[in-house]
């Protein structure tokens, strides 16, 4: 048995390592393996270590999202509900942005109501990239590429952090897959807020890096780096940008991890009776990160607040995360689209109420490795011990109020008493730590047996050294597969030729609070986002409702009258979506002594009411 750690001294580099050492972690090459030639900068660059987790990380995200990127102008992954409004939201983002900063919180949907964009996550740390190309097809293409890459970021940060608490490289690789490419992940194929959690595992590799911490030798000061210091609070700020769905824990988790170190900073001081360095830049870095997450995390629960003060409604109660709690067989359920499990889980998710946000399942190669990690790793046994207590206390938080019965003391308990934790409704999110603890566990396993491994095999020759090595390629193998998917990629309904036509501000109709709200949403980034009285967000706006309820005898003089005294200019009807809405009967209304024109384009209806 393999325990305590001098294992883990016994692996070289890692992300905390003096060096960049471009050796393999699995086995170390003798004297007459290392070429007595220098090699040329361009290949040694390419053979590093982080150069190939970077193209490894986008190329796993390409094979695994696959075939996210066959038909990008056309196609999105999951459906075409949530992901059209995210395609939106990183549209609008991009756009406001560029021609007027002032306005972004108010964007052209939901029209006259303001803070509109603050409605749901806003994605808002991807605004760079919504400022890339215009128009329908663009903000297809723009959120399909994001999709890969918020992948290929969760590996690339993961290995990072992984790599500076001190283990090896396959262990690092087989955890960042694991956590990356997670079953319970597949879940959210329409949620780019939650899948965007690369920023979470780098932002912390950059914090320990920059303090010079790292599980496996503790704080070093001699290895403090100020800038990767405050590089982790920028991450971190962006990280909040994207939304707080996720972003609210790291706020939490970051506050709390400040006050241990600092108590354990001073529990030092008062031990040694002296002062352990840490320096002044270190400091300044902190303070000034520190100072800009808090001005991003508080600029941005600012417009939530502003929303739910002008929207009452839009306050969430517990009777929402009661709703969303999952049983306790979702911890080991995989959602309908993991390639792998979803066929075998599908009796369980037939007993859960809303598999989508209850279906947790980490990865079975992940528990199977984590679990072993408690008795076999490179870990010592302290660290373990607190590892194992976080994924224990995250997991059971992740039940939500299906703990203990109601959830207090638990998951419920934080919504009653931190700030803003009543409006994180969905307790399965919290697998996000769980998997990542785990995911930490797992590779201290690896690790551990790489060590073992080089061993025993010091005296084989070369070949017999690799064979033994690929073993353990094994596991990476496995979570790889795991992580297959078999996500749906609908076609996307594209804007009518009448759209063209459109004078803001519009109203569609049917505007029946369906996932054709988010579709018309997306149809706004064709042209100058004209502004539109449709939208869809987990509360109904009370001018919206006064609008749809009006609406639905138009055209008649109240519904035109009400229109143009909102602002409204054209209304589109779809005649092909009326059946079975209030408005079926809109299409054999006349309109004459209205003061209002009515013209067909390409089936669709336009009317005119200015």
């Amino acid at each position: 048995m393999i325990s305590g750690p001098d294992p883990a001294r016994q692996v070289t580099g890692g992300f905390d390592s003096p060096r960049p050492d471009l050796r393999s972690s699995i086995l170390v090459e003798t004297a007459q393996d290392r070429p007595s030639a220098p090699q040329p900068p361009l290949w040694r660059f390419l053979r590093h270590e982080w150069t190939l987790a970077v193209l490894g990380g986008l190329l796993l995200a390409v094979v695994l999202t696959w075939p996210t990127l066959r038909h990008p102008a056309s196609t999105i992954p999951g459906d075409i509900a949530d992901p059209t409004l995210q395609a939106w939201q990183v549209a609008w983002g991009g756009h406001a942005l560029l021609t007027d900063p002032t306005g972004l919180w108010h964007s052209n949907t939901f029209f006259p109501e303001r803070y509109t964009y603050v409605y749901s996550d806003t994605l808002l740390g991807y605004a760079p990239a919504g400022m890339i190309g215009s128009g329908f097809e663009a903000a297809l293409i723009r959120y399909n590429i994001l999709y890969v890459l918020l992948y290929a970021l969760a590996f690339i940060g993961a290995y990072a952090l992984i790599r500076q608490l001190g283990a090896g490289r396959i262990g690092a690789a087989v955890a960042g897959v694991a956590w990356a490419f997670a079953p319970w992940r597949l879940a959210h194929s329409g949620h780019m807020n939650i899948l965007s959690t690369g920023g979470i595992a780098l932002c912390l590799a950059m914090l320990a890096r920059g303090h010079g911490w790292s599980l496996r030798h503790g704080y070093r000061p001699e290895r403090r780096r100020p800038g990767w210091a405050l590089a982790g609070w920028l991450v971190a700020a962006w990280q909040i940008s994207l939304g707080f769905g996720i972003g609210l824990p790291l706020v939490y988790f970051l506050l709390a991890a400040g006050i241990v170190a600092a108590g354990g900073y001073g529990i030092s001081w008062w031990r040694h009776r002296r002062r352990p360095p840490f320096g002044r830049r270190l400091l300044v870095a902190d303070a000034v990160g520190g100072v800009i997450f808090g001005a991003v995390t508080l600029a941005i629960a600012a417009a939530y607040f502003r929303v739910v003060e002008l929207n009452p409604q839009a306050e969430r109660s517990l009777a929402w995360t009661e709703m969303f709690s999952p049983p306790v067989v979702g911890l080991i359920t995989a959602p309908a689209e993991s390639w792998l499990w979803g066929e075998r889980h599908a009796a369980t998710r037939e007993q859960i109420f809303w598999p989508p946000e209850m279906t947790l399942l980490p990865g079975v190669t992940l528990i199977a490795l984590a679990a072993a990690g408690l008795i076999v790793s490179s870990l010592r046994i302290r660290h373990r011990v607190a590892l194992a207590a976080g994924v224990i206390g995250t997991a059971l938080l992740a039940l939500g109020a299906t703990l203990g019965g109601d959830g207090d003391p638990g998951y419920l308990t934080l919504s009653k008493h931190l700030p803003g934790w009543d409006a994180l409704r969905t307790p399965g999110r919290m697998m996000i730590w769980t998997s990542l603890l785990l995911a930490v566990l797992a590779a201290g396993t690896l690790t551990a047996a790489a060590a073992a491994l080089r061993r025993a095999a010091a005296g084989w020759p070369k070949w017999s050294r690799q064979a033994a090595g690929a073993v353990l390629v094994i596991p990476l193998a496995l979570v790889v597969v795991e992580g297959m998917n078999q996500t749906a990629h609908p076609q996307v309904p594209t804007p009518p030729a009448a759209w063209e036509q459109v004078t803001g501000p519009v109203l569609v109709l049917p505007s029946d609070a369906g996932a054709f709200e988010l579709n018309v949403m997306l149809w706004t980034t064709e042209g100058d986002f004209p502004q539109v009285a449709n939208g869809l967000a987990g509360f109904v706006p009370a001018s919206q409702e006064q609008t749809r309820a009006v609406t639905a005898f138009f055209p008649d003089p109240a519904s035109v009258g009400y229109l143009r005294d909102l602002g409204v200019r054209t209304v589109l009807v779809m005649p092909d979506r009326l059946i079975g809405t209030p408005w079926e009967g809109v299409t054999q209304r006349p309109v004459d002594g209205l003061g209002i024109t009515r013209e067909e384009i390409d089936g669709v209806l336009v009317y005119r009411l200015d």
